[in-house]
């Protein structure tokens, strides 16, 4: 390439450091004093995970799916910088919020009218995604957003797009995917047992998951996280996790479970008495959720343990459930008076981080926030 023209070009591009003025390590503002998030992808070049995730964005548009706002490449260090619009909440730190008030013997529940509002706009960003042939595969509430002030004030922003899918019909096998995906906690009974294909199901389980910990700010399928390997999907800790909330499948609630790859596994390691006494209904019950309440029996759609029986984004935004007072809004924060803290961004001696890199293990290099570089001479230009 001729070099003055190569030089114009370099000038006359955008770079990183003219858009934005960074502030702390994880937010930038623009020139009309508007955050942004910065998300640096980790490594030299691009991974297929980033790959995929820039242009699953480029493509999605919701208005509860985050939006790819610019994508930038540093020359220099061949770093990929993607700017998203920032929120100020996640599901995370919100739930996080509850759960020590519980603990501080000040318990203070998520108002119903904004659980009911957060699912309903989970559901519906889902039910894009679904209907556009993309599968989430990593829900979890560090991964659903809130925004704060602002024009978009109190609505729910779906999150990292770096283990998304695109699925066909039939379904292709899993032989050429990631062999582990989606946080052990909110991973669905049929991809611990093996499965050979992906399905919408596997995040409807893991919104079901959701829904019950902002009903109780608790994970309800909370596990050890240190026993867990990655290389192998059958886990037992988190299977008996489910089993001890739900109870031991029964033959005519899932007939295909006996088709799982590790069905003789589980024949070999569980005990169906065990669980005899473990059901879904008494553990909400010691959260006073009443068993036929309009609530439980959502949830009780959400976490079908068959995943030909579990209920669709589509059924689940039409439940009866959303039909009652109070109705979702747009605004999840409507009417709620609690001063949630804005989010911290997790570091290395937090212990949650440290569960997330053991849950992804080696299936997808780790993707994170990380402050801006402030040297001289930095030229990161924008890639168009």
């Amino acid at each position: 390439m001729d070099y003055d023209f190569k030089t114009k070009l370099a000038a006359e591009r955008e770079k990183v450091e003219d858009l934005f003025e960074y502030e702390g390590c994880k937010v930038g503002r623009d020139s009309d004093n508007k955050e942004y998030a910065l998300k640096q992808i980790e490594g030299t070049g691009i991974s297929m995970s980033a790959c995929r995730e820039i242009a699953l964005l480029r493509e999605l548009k919701h208005p509860n799916v985050i939006a790819l706002q610019k994508v930038f490449l540093s020359h220099s260090d061949r770093k990929v910088w993607l700017l998203f619009d920032y929120a100020e909440h996640d599901l995370w730190h919100i739930i996080k919020f509850h759960r020590a008030s519980k603990a501080n013997k000040k318990p203070m529940q998520l108002p119903r009218g904004m659980v009911k509002s957060l699912l309903y706009q989970i559901l519906d960003g889902i039910h894009y995604l679904h209907a556009n042939w993309v599968l989430h595969r990593d829900l979890k509430p560090a991964n659903i957003l809130v925004m704060g002030e602002g024009s978009e004030r109190g609505r729910v922003k779906i999150a990292d797009m770096g283990f998304a899918r695109l699925f066909n019909s039939p379904l292709k096998p899993l032989a050429d995917l990631d062999p582990v995906v989606v946080t052990f906690w909110y991973r669905a009974p049929e991809l611990l047992l093996g499965a050979r294909h992906y399905t919408k199901a596997i995040d409807i389980w893991a919104i079901g998951c959701i829904f019950a910990e902002l009903l109780t700010s608790e994970p309800i399928f909370h596990c050890r996280q240190e026993d867990i390997k990655t290389s192998n999907p059958f886990h037992h800790d988190q299977l008996d996790r489910i089993f001890s909330v739900m109870g031991f499948p029964a033959d005519k609630d899932w007939e295909d479970i006996r088709k799982m790859p590790e069905y003789p596994t589980l024949q070999k390691d569980f005990r169906r008495t065990t669980y005899a006494n473990s059901s879904l209904i008494k553990y909400m019950e010691k959260h006073k959720v009443k068993p036929d309440s309009k609530v439980f029996l959502l949830l009780q759609k959400l976490l079908t343990m068959d995943p030909t029986k579990r209920i669709t984004s589509e059924q689940a935004l039409q439940d009866p459930y959303f039909l009652e007072d109070p109705l979702p809004t747009s605004d999840v924060f409507a009417g709620c008076q609690i001063p949630y803290p804005k989010r911290e961004f997790l570091n290395e001696d937090e212990p949650d981080e440290k569960t997330e890199k053991v849950n992804r293990g080696q299936a997808a290099q780790q993707q994170q926030l990380q402050p801006a570089p402030q040297e001289k001479g930095w030229s990161n230009h924008l890639w168009r």
